[in-house]
Order: C-alpha cells, then sequence, then structure tokens
C-alpha cells in the first residue's frame, strides 16, 4: 500500500480512538498487524509515538479556555469553596502522580504486555462489561459529584490509580478506566467525562515524551528499547506529517461529538463495541497475529 494512504488511515485510527473509551493502543496494534507493517521498524515505532501528539494537541487546544479559567481561580475554585489541594488543577496533579509513579514502576511488565492481541482481547471484552454495568447503575444513583469543581481528593486518587490498568494492560483504555472510576465514586458522566480528559492532557504528554525518551536513549531510561539506528528522510518526514495532520483533525471533531454524545446516550454503545470487539479478537486474534 502507498505509504501516504498507509499513514492517513493511521492516523485516523489515532484520531478516532485516543479519546474514545475504547482503547487506541489495541486499535492501532490491529491495523498495524491488518497492514501488515513491520513492528520492529525503527520508523514505524517512532512514527506510533509522534502521531498521538496529534491527538494531544487537539485536546488542549479544545480545552484551552477551560484550562485558563483553572488557573484564573486557583487555589478558591468558581464558588470561592475550593483550597490549593482540592482545585482542579490540584486534583489533576494528584491524579497524574497516582497515575504515573505506578505505571513506571510496571514499565517492564507494561511492554512484556504490549504485544499481545490475546490479552488485549480480554481487556477490551471485560473493560466493556464493566463500563456498561457501572454506567447503567451510576443513572440509577443520587451522583452527588456533578462537576470537576465538586470533586473531592479521594475520588482524584482514586481514579489515578485505576487509570493504571490502562498502562499495564492495552486495551483497557485510558478513556474508559478513568470514566468508569470516577462513575463508581459518585461522579455523573459529564463530570467524569471531564476529568478524564483533563487527566489525559499530563498523561498522554508524559507518556508520549516517555517512550520518546526511551527509544532515543534506551541505556538512560528504564525499560528502554533502542529504535536507532533511525535514518529520516524527506519521505519519511512527509509520511509523519500526514499522519499526525489527520490524528489532529479527527481527534479535534471527535472529542467535541463524544462530549455531546455521551451527554445524550451515555457509554452503552461503546461499551457494547468492546464487548463485540473484543470476543471477535478471542475467536479470530491468533489468525491476525500470525498475519
Amino acid at each position: 500500500m502507498n505509504d501516504y494512504i498507509l499513514s492517513v488511515l493511521l492516523g485516523i485510527v489515532e484520531g478516532l480512538t485516543e479519546f474514545l473509551p475504547v482503547s487506541s493502543t489495541a486499535h492501532l496494534r490491529l491495523a498495524e498487524a491488518m497492514l501488515h507493517l513491520d513492528l520492529s521498524s525503527p520508523y514505524w515505532k517512532m512514527y506510533t509515538i509522534v502521531i498521538q501528539l496529534g491527538a494531544i494537541l487537539a485536546l488542549v487546544l479544545l480545552f484551552t479556555g477551560r484550562i485558563l479559567e483553572f488557573f484564573r481561580t486557583f487555589p478558591h475554585g468558581e464558588n470561592g469553596d475550593r483550597t490549593a489541594l482540592t482545585h482542579p488543577l490540584s486534583l489533576t496533579l494528584v491524579a497524574f502522580v497516582c497515575t504515573a509513579v505506578p505505571s513506571l514502576l510496571l514499565v517492564k511488565l507494561i511492554g512484556k504486555h504490549l504485544e499481545s492481541i490475546h490479552l488485549m482481547a480480554w481487556a477490551l471484552l471485560i473493560g466493556g462489561v464493566v463500563m456498561w454495568l457501572v454506567d447503567a447503575l451510576s443513572v440509577r444513583r443520587d451522583l452527588k459529584t456533578k462537576d470537576v469543581e465538586q470533586m473531592t481528593l479521594l475520588q482524584a486518587v482514586w481514579v489515578g490509580l485505576w487509570e493504571v490498568t490502562s498502562a499495564v494492560f492495552p486495551g483497557v483504555s485510558r478513556s474508559m478506566s478513568t470514566i468508569a472510576a470516577g462513575q463508581a465514586v459518585g461522579m455523573t458522566r459529564t463530570a467524569a467525562l471531564e476529568f478524564s480528559f483533563l487527566l489525559s492532557i499530563p498523561v498522554m504528554i508524559a507518556a508520549t515524551g516517555y517512550e520518546f525518551l526511551r527509544t532515543i536513549h534506551p541505556k538512560q531510561v528504564p525499560g528502554g528499547e533502542a529504535i536507532v539506528p533511525l535514518v529520516m528522510t524527506t519521505h519519511g518526514w512527509i509520511v509523519l506529517g500526514i499522519g499526525f495532520v489527520v490524528s489532529f483533525v479527527v481527534a479535534l471533531g471527535v472529542v467535541e461529538w463524544f462530549l455531546l454524545w455521551v451527554r445524550r446516550h451515555g457509554f452503552v454503545i461503546f461499551a457494547l463495541y468492546r464487548i463485540i470487539l473484543g470476543s471477535l479478537l478471542l475467536a479470530f486474534g491468533a489468525k491476525l497475529a500470525g498475519a
């Protein structure tokens, strides 16, 4: 397949799945297997890392106004009832630390699981069931946390710790783990979704930066895996640029659509999709992995 078309397809997959609770890692891995990409190739390893930055940039752009508002109201919050420890910015930082530290300690285990389609299939299936149950139960409860401005420190810690599962088991999804965790401790769909987006900004920047560093300086970074020597040509830069731009544009539209959809319909459609895809992968994943 033409490299430019290939880059467009991978950019679309990344942009579509990065912020939906369906696991971008699993979908990229599946796309790469179906397109017969050499996963040991230095270039394609680097490519997968870089196109995630396009999706991150889209989220930062969409949430710039909200983030600036948080800085303006720090530390007392919009209603004047927050502190330096319970303000949304502080809670995002707390959740990030609760995610980053265990993930860094488990980096060798994470690397071991990344290529397993069988494990991804189980993660998709189980995660879909969990998301469906949590969402169904949450709408029947009187949830007190209707906005991130009402979150507690313990809720932030809980959400951050649960996001570790998405790092250890590709296929779980950062969005799924944080949204379901938030709903489980009394957050509404909207509050859980907004906090998931806020938390994903530092988490994705740190994760992408870490992955990039460990490929460039594998001996200095835990879990490092060298992809050098990597020689970039004009063709390579163009292919990379296409994937980055496509990922950015698609993610830009997906995030806004996702926010509107969840407010009206919830997460059932994504849970059902995960269950179907996970089941199909358990049935046919071995053939795909062999492809």
